[in-house]
């Protein structure tokens, strides 16, 4: 499931591909059609994130919300001055065209028609987002502080803190010495401190470069990375090959139904 950078790169480039202009909105798949011809023409007005969401502003109000999940993805394509745009590939949910660039929205979780009620509703619900000017670290720990849950669970919970998936929750607690076995209550104010200011900038240089950078330079070599054409990782995808900094096997656990990967030697 893409994490809170990917989204964020996403509402950038949609905001200067289409933001101020009037859209060609349609769904070829045939499962967002109602919205799309309520949009079709109309000005998107700018995008906005939160987490793992993403908005679409429209003049007039409507908001389109959109949560990739594990499968959606967003294809950029160009629109030919002279021609047609290229036909939708596969079960295209939504396309977007501007006057020079279209994207294909495919596969994803949600794909609908809000109004700002409905936004306000889900924010609501949302921890504050690492990558966002207003995010109120004070409120993240609070959370955390008064549970009782392992704070590896804490982490991957959006209603805590948005935008973490997976990797960032892997590797955070990695690079701050901290056991994801841990309940919340045990966290200090200190750990915690020391740990958002790492998040929030691991975060940033996942917005910058586009893929999740968490291995210090001095650890940056050795064993490849747990997929091809990703970069290295301390602990995520790793389980029983040696640490990169204490050559202890690193460890799986299943920890709220998901896999947590964790150094015994480095966290215990």
């Amino acid at each position: 499931m893409p994490e809170g950078h990917t989204l964020h790169r996403l509402g950038r480039l949609h905001q200067r591909r289409f933001a101020g202009s009037p859209v060609a909105v349609s769904s070829p798949q045939g499962r967002f059609a109602e919205g799309a011809a309520l949009l079709d023409g109309l000005v998107l007005t700018g995008t906005d994130v939160w987490g793992k969401h993403l908005f679409h502003r429209y003049a007039g109000g409507a908001v389109v919300h959109i949560h990739l999940g594990l499968y959606g993805t967003f294809t950029e394509f160009a629109v030919p001055p002279d021609g047609p745009a290229p036909p939708p590939v596969g079960q295209v949910r939504m396309r977007l065209a501007g006057a020079e660039y279209g994207t294909d929205l495919r596969g994803p979780t949600a794909c609908e028609i809000f109004d700002e009620l409905q936004v306000a509703d889900l924010l609501a619900r949302l921890g504050p987002d690492p990558l966002r000017r207003d995010a109120d670290p004070a409120l993240v720990y609070k959370r955390i502080a008064k549970s009782r849950r392992a704070i590896g669970g804490l982490l991957l919970d959006q209603s805590v803190v948005a935008g973490v998936g997976n990797v960032y929750r892997a590797e955070l607690l990695f690079r701050n010495g901290i056991d994801p076995r841990r309940p919340g209550t045990t966290i200090t104010a200190d750990e915690f401190d020391t740990a958002w200011r790492d998040l929030v900038a691991l975060m940033k240089v996942g917005l910058r470069r586009g893929k999740i950078v968490v291995v210090r330079p001095e650890h940056d070599h050795g064993a490849p990375a747990y997929a091809a054409g990703k970069p290295r990782t301390y602990v995520y995808g790793r389980a029983g090959e040696p640490c990169r900094v204490c050559a202890t096997p690193v460890r799986v656990t299943d920890l709220e139904a998901r896999a947590m990967f964790w150094c015994p030697g480095c966290q215990g």
